[in-house]
């Protein structure tokens, strides 16, 4: 070893004991941290030929993957910006541990989505410890009386994942958007998953559009406040602005609203870069006849070279669609033959 790390190891180690001896030297020295990040400059975008802040180019958030949407129960009463590093490195562990539990069967479990070579969200780093920033609380917000009347024993055939009312599987309109290989809506394209975590950012004077991986949409959205169709696609119908070197995108008009909301449903995103490789994401849900009040969550896209855009291709050999339905029939069989 060098003395200059031999160096910077001893003093690393003593300001390491001194912090733990004294809790009041550690809220010292995070204050100290939190004042240096305040007082940062701020990351300042590249700007396109036509003056945009430019944030073109392959995002994925394949790190993001396993971060719970809530805030888990045992945690007690910390908020998302209480919780520390080591604290945060604990929980990343123990997610991929998990993770990596579940693709081998331990403990009976299976991903039963394919060869473990498929994944791409093994030894996730996470930038947070939950996705919910707003309420504080880092829960979303309790179902309106009327919400709960209206999603009660509703079925999710329409939505972007699971299957049918009951599980049912009687034909494929049973099935969900998802296994039928047409969508995952938004914001279900933008949510980490086992595969399909990367998107395409194009920018052209007046106009966004994003390409996902999952399923293979793309989403049109005009920089201007032009009246918004009546139609209704999947994945909403989007208006967007700059607010500084933030792009703010506004959707409505959804055919299948995220989390059984309502027709009225309205969705803010905000992509703010916040380094050369990432942007911070963020979405808040306003629906007051679903929810008591808006809430937010959020997550890092990341820049990766090794994360490129692939062809979906669902419906090429969509085995699962076929294997459902058949075993459907052939518990049926079997069971009139009892």
């Amino acid at each position: 070893m060098s003395r200059q790390w031999l160096g910077a190891g001893v003093v690393g180690a003593a300001v390491v004991m001194a912090m733990a001896a004294t809790p009041e030297a550690g809220q010292q020295a995070r204050g100290a941290t939190a004042a240096r990040a305040a007082t940062a400059k701020p990351y300042v975008p590249p700007r396109t030929p036509w003056g945009d802040p430019d944030i073109q180019g392959g995002w994925t958030n394949v790190s993001e993957n396993g971060i719970p949407m809530e805030k888990p129960g045992n945690l007690g009463e910390k908020q998302l910006e209480e919780i520390e590093d080591a604290e945060l490195a604990d929980l990343i562990r123990e997610r991929n541990e998990r993770a990596a539990a579940n693709a081998a069967g331990i403990g009976g479990r299976e991903t039963g989505a394919g060869p473990t070579h498929w994944y791409e969200h093994y030894n996730a780093k996470n930038s947070r410890a939950w996705m919910v920033s707003d309420p504080p609380d880092g829960r979303i917000p309790p179902l309106t009386a009327a919400a709960q009347a209206r999603t009660a024993g509703r079925g999710r055939g329409a939505g972007g994942g699971g299957g049918g009312e009951g599980g049912r599987a009687d034909s494929w309109l049973d099935r969900s958007l998802y296994d039928r290989c047409i969508t995952r809506g938004f914001p279900g394209s933008m949510t980490p998953a086992i595969y399909g975590n990367a998107y395409d950012i194009t920018q052209a004077p007046g106009v966004v559009a994003i390409r996902y991986e999952m399923i293979h949409e793309t989403r049109i959205i005009p920089l201007d406040d032009s009246p918004r169709p009546n139609a209704r696609p999947h994945m909403g119908v989007a208006r967007g602005r700059w607010d500084g070197d933030t792009l703010v995108v506004e959707s409505t008009n959804f055919r299948a609203p995220f989390r059984n909301g309502s027709p009225n449903l309205r969705l803010v995103e905000r992509f703010k870069p916040v380094a050369k490789d990432k942007i911070e994401w963020s979405l808040t849900v306003i629906d007051p006849e679903t929810w008591t009040k808006p809430w937010t969550y959020g997550m890092q896209l990341t820049q990766d070279p090794e994360q490129q855009l692939f062809e979906y291709a669902c419906h090429e050999g969509n085995y699962a669609m076929r294997n459902i339905l058949s075993a459907a029939r052939a518990e049926e069989a079997a069971a009139g033959k009892k």
